[in-house]
């Protein structure tokens, strides 16, 4: 018989998406057909409802039904008319909570894309650059308010189309999204652009080291020194960089992590508190309500459900 240590964490990956598993039965359009922007629509429960990711960026519209949605590490609700949009290999699922008898034959309507053709294309065609903000953005997960009605008659031209006139209808959906200021991003945190390459290099690196030894002490005095910086320098400049204090990116990147870990290991919640940077675990439980909204055990609670929804 085999034991299994009590000592080894269990690891709870999300799943890779092939291209392979992409089947016209379960609604794909082929790629041959459409070119690099394709359309998707589904109900729940369906295979295509899990805790997965894959290297497209996807843009959803939820159409009914009402539930939990798990963006990185980020728990939430849903309800029809969310538009979300994920980057490239960031986990994801919506699982639906409300759902009647025999199920919905539709709840989303979803676009995918890749970054490639986009990327490149925008250093000929300037116009396309607009975009690549929204594309940043996206690495983290956005999710948009006000753009539902617009959305749907978005996906329906999008859908309608082919070749030349699709990439038209998807780009003036794109311009849509770019232009909206009226959205939050979902998922950990991230450093904000900015003109100053030099500097932003700088900071950068204070931000690999900080996510690189999470366990270590990390002072604002000693990292300015280092720099060659006054420490009101470096705080202003770095709350421009990553739209945080230099306390509060620290703690929002320990509480990143900690959910990572509360998700996809069996590590015992006062094992994270330390592993992650927490010199005591009241400390560690007030900074994860404060910025998640629920205790690190409701959150590894919660996070267990994203499994759901697969027929």
């Amino acid at each position: 018989m085999i034991v299994r240590s009590r000592s080894a964490p269990r690891q709870i990956r999300p799943e890779l998406e092939h291209e392979l598993a992409r089947s016209p039965n379960l609604g794909y359009e082929s790629p041959v057909d459409v070119g690099f922007v394709r359309c998707l629509a589904h109900g729940f429960p369906t295979p295509l409802a899990r805790w997965h990711y894959h290297d497209e960026y996807e843009l959803h519209l939820i159409t009914s039904t009402s539930g939990k949605v798990f963006v990185g590490d980020w728990i939430g609700t849903f309800q029809p008319g969310q538009v979300v949009l994920t980057g490239p290999r960031l986990p994801h699922n919506w699982v639906s909570m409300d759902v009647p008898e025999g199920g919905v034959a539709q709840r989303d309507l979803v676009i995918q894309f890749t970054h490639e053709p986009l990327a490149q294309a925008s250093e000929t065609i300037p116009e396309l650059r607009e975009v690549l903000p929204l594309l940043e953005r996206a690495k983290h997960g956005i999710e948009f308010f006000g753009l539902s009605e617009a959305a749907e008659q978005h996906w329906h031209r999008v859908k309608a189309a082919r070749g030349l006139r699709r990439l038209i209808a998807f780009c003036d959906y794109l311009a849509d999204l770019a232009a909206c200021t009226d959205y939050r991003q979902l998922s950990s945190v991230q450093l904000q652009s900015d003109d100053d390459d030099a500097s932003i290099d700088q900071i950068h690196a204070v931000v690999s080291r900080i996510t690189d030894r999470l366990a270590d002490e990390h002072s604002a005095a000693a990292l300015a020194a280092e720099l060659g910086m006054s420490e009101s320098r470096f705080s202003r400049f770095f709350r421009k960089a990553t739209g945080n204090t230099f306390t509060d990116f620290v703690n929002r990147v320990r509480i990143s992590r900690a959910c990572q870990l509360l998700m996809d290991t069996d590590q015992q919640v006062t094992h994270i508190c330390f592993e992650v940077g927490f010199n005591n675990v009241a400390n560690f439980n007030r900074r994860f309500l404060e910025m998640k909204g629920m205790t690190p055990s409701e959150f590894r609670k919660q996070s267990l459900t994203r499994f759901r929804g697969a027929a």
